[in-house]
């Protein structure tokens, strides 16, 4: 049986995105992060007191993970980029493709601490994403071609499956993950879902191996089994829903990204773009952090600072 809980989900951020995306929760610095991804922005809320600050990065900024070193790894509009503790301007890695009409999408760590990241075309245009991974040292390898809409990437519990969203296929697909290699190989449909019900596009996963999958268009956040069974909706008040991940000191709080991208744009519509919190009464697994260039090292490693969220001050 399903449980459709009417459990409170609060709004937490004043801020409303324009289309927020891919929120993280920084166990090093005790703060949640996600990304107002097309207008190039990182946001971040100190969940202790609720300060929130924005940051304008880059053109796009489609992705980030907090780096085990200090600062994060960032996918931007068409490359990789690493941003150091206290830096204010990304160091880009280049460009992995020319077409202005491609751009990268979701993605995440997998338990080695290889970021991964999808592309898709502007126009959604199909097959003409790929998923491509950042490797330690800062070479990129491609993992999937034929990709529409590069979405949801996280990891099992054991780590011996990687589950993977390409929106388009309204499916979560299951891979066999080979830890050494990085190799994605048997893929195997996961769960479906009907188009009425909405698109799936962001996911986490909790320590019991539920899979967390935020539905676009269908203004809610469903977990699916480790086997595949639907039991738990989560709804919200806003219908595009992007994206989740567990936070907090206990992990117990789901943060939810909305958008206002295909919302009505009336006045009556004060709520899409926020970041939400509900708390579904387990708690996430805890996500790897990457490990990309920590043979380099980073020059600051003070663990309760960064540049885009200060110590102290006030809201941005």
């Amino acid at each position: 049986m399903v449980n459709a809980r009417n459990m409170d989900v609060l709004r937490v951020s004043e801020d409303r995105a324009a289309h927020g995306e891919g929120p993280i929760w920084d166990a090093r610095t005790q703060n949640l992060h996600w990304v107002d991804m097309l207008a190039g922005d990182l946001l971040s809320l100190r969940v202790s007191d609720g300060f929130a600050h924005r940051q304008h990065v880059a053109t796009v900024l489609a992705v980030l993970r907090p780096r085990r070193m200090g600062g994060f790894v960032m996918a931007l509009e068409r490359g990789f980029a690493i941003l150091d503790d206290r830096s204010a301007t990304p160091r880009y890695l280049g460009d992995l493709w020319t077409d202005i009409s491609v751009r990268m999408n979701d993605g995440g760590c997998d338990p080695q601490g290889r970021f991964y990241a999808g592309s898709m075309a502007y126009d959604q245009t199909p097959g003409r994403g790929t998923l491509y991974r950042l490797e330690l040292d800062e070479s990129v390898t491609v993992v999937l071609n034929d990709v529409t809409i590069s979405n949801g990437l996280v990891w099992s519990v054991d780590a011996e499956t990687v589950y993977y969203i390409d929106s388009a296929t309204q499916r979560v697909d299951a891979f066999d993950f080979d830890a050494g290699s990085g190799t994605f190989s048997n893929r195997r449909p996961f769960v479906l879902i009907d188009p009425t019900d909405g698109c799936p596009d962001g996911m986490t996963i909790d320590a019991e191996g539920g899979l967390w999958v935020a539905l676009w268009g269908g203004g809610a956040v469903r977990r699916y089994t480790a086997s595949g069974k639907l039991d738990e909706v989560v709804r919200l008040p806003v219908p595009m829903v992007t994206a989740c991940t567990f936070g907090g000191p206990e992990l117990d709080q789901l943060f939810i990204t909305t958008s206002q991208v295909g919302c009505d744009a009336s006045a009556a519509d004060t709520a899409s773009g926020a970041l939400f919190c509900a708390r579904p009464g387990i708690a996430g697994a805890v996500l790897p952090a990457c490990a990309a260039s920590t043979a380099m090292g980073s020059p600051y490693q003070d663990s309760t600072r960064s540049a885009f969220y200060p110590r102290t001050g006030k809201e941005a």
